[in-house]
């Protein structure tokens, strides 16, 4: 934030910063606007450092959201977003790194708690709600409390069947819901090199879940490259200071890590999926802006290519990106899918809000490689929902209960 600031800074100092970029979706129909109008404003400062993108309720399934995304447009139109990408491209979290639109050394806003997901490509990137978002629009500049940082210094390589969705869930269980409340991570180390960009976009995705502001992973070559390969825009990305110093820092041994869930209702309640009573399910949830990466359908379609999806369950399928679907498309992953007896639905969020598709029922339980699984969240409050990882939610679809890719097929070798 330092770069957006001209001045060195230190935990507890409050600043005022450029914005350098800011995603709106739903909430500039519902809520912004409306603040907007309120405040008298009549012009944007930066028209093109603002993306629109419409994911929540895509399309829109009711006259609520119809006229929400009327009002989104209607807005965007009127002061001449340079990005109106609409409700064609995908989830935000998910189209703002693939346009380039989030890189390294940049400080990014979002009208949504998991912006910090674009943190996993050396950004300070953060949520923030419609009066902060007016104040970006009008000066182009915001307010924050710098806060303290955690280090997490990764270590070695994953085991075969286990992912970032598995790294994030363990913090979460070892810190709690409130285990960073205000903190920015940082993320770095040897192991780095082992995790790829979408595991990284995952692990920053879920940091808000604990709490924290921001989730910044150091700039390597593959981070490096990965942005090179979606824009032509220049970039200078940043690295600790090395005097710097950290309100904790912390090892993580990446060959430790096994397949892990979050059981109901928080996704801090986390134990390892091998210690998890036997568990029915009646929906399987692969997407969302947490796992509906081309990683991720790779995973899924690789475990349940040749097999069936359980007769008691509804294996829900969704790209997170046009782009994603395009290339799962090329790879055959969406034919897998459609085969094995799965549902693959267009690019949305979909079942994670409990919105236009998979909305759970009284008694059902949903195993979703999304990121909440409060109480309600993805439909009746009678409902459960487990968060874990695709090789785990593609499993479990097969098998009709939560299980691993590894005790799945081992039970069929020996029944066998």
């Amino acid at each position: 934030m330092g770069n957006a600031t001209n001045r060195a800074i230190v935990p507890g100092d409050f600043v005022q910063a450029r914005v350098d970029f800011m995603m709106v979706h739903e909430q500039l129909g519902g809520r912004i606007h409306v603040e907007y109008d309120k405040l008298g404003l009549d012009h944007i400062h930066d028209p093109d450092k603002v993306a629109l993108v419409l994911d929540h309720w895509v399309p829109a399934p009711d006259v609520r959201a119809a006229t929400m995304h009327q009002a989104c447009r209607l807005f965007a139109q009127k002061y001449k977003f340079e990005h109106d990408l609409g409700m064609t491209e995908g989830i935000c979290h998910q189209v703002i790194p693939e346009r380039g639109f989030a890189r390294p050394g940049m400080l990014v806003v979002g009208a949504d708690s998991h912006t910090t997901t674009y943190g996993a490509l050396n950004c300070f990137a953060t949520g923030i709600g419609a009066t902060d978002a007016c104040i970006v629009f009008a000066t182009g500049e915001l307010w924050f409390r710098t806060p303290p940082t955690i280090r997490f210094d990764l270590e070695g390589d994953l085991p075969p069947g286990t992912c970032g969705k598995d790294i994030i869930l363990g913090l979460l269980g070892q810190w709690g819901e409130d285990g960073w409340n205000y903190a920015s991570l940082e993320f770095g180390g040897s192991g780095l090199a082992n995790l790829s960009v979408d595991g990284r976009l995952t692990i920053a995705n879920m940091a808000v879940e604990g709490g924290a502001k921001a989730a910044i992973f150091e700039a390597d070559q593959t981070a490096k490259e990965w942005v090179r390969n979606h824009t032509d825009e220049s970039f200078q990305s940043v690295m600790p200071d090395l005097e710097c110093e950290y309100a904790d820092r912390v090892p993580v041994d990446l060959t430790q890590i096994a397949p892990m869930v979050a059981r109901p209702f928080s996704p801090a309640n986390v134990i390892p999926v091998a210690e998890l009573p036997d568990t029915p399910i009646t929906e399987a949830f692969l997407g969302s802006c947490t796992n509906g990466r081309i990683e991720d359908l790779r995973i899924g379609a690789r475990i349940i290519q040749g097999q069936l999806v359980h007769p008691d369950v509804q294996f829900i399928v969704i790209p997170a990106s046009r782009q994603v679907y395009l290339q799962a498309l090329h790879e055959g992953l969406i034919e897998t899918f459609i085969r094995a007896g799965a549902v693959v639905g267009h690019s949305t969020c979909g079942p994670c809000i409990g919105g236009s598709m998979g909305v759970l029922g009284p008694d059902d339980v949903c195993v979703s490689s999304s990121n909440r699984n409060f109480k309600g969240r993805m439909g009746h409050p009678d409902s459960q929902s487990y968060l874990a990882s695709p090789f785990v939610v593609a499993a479990s679809a097969i098998a009709g209960k939560i299980t691993t890719p590894e005790e799945l097929f081992h039970v069929r070798e020996v029944a066998s």
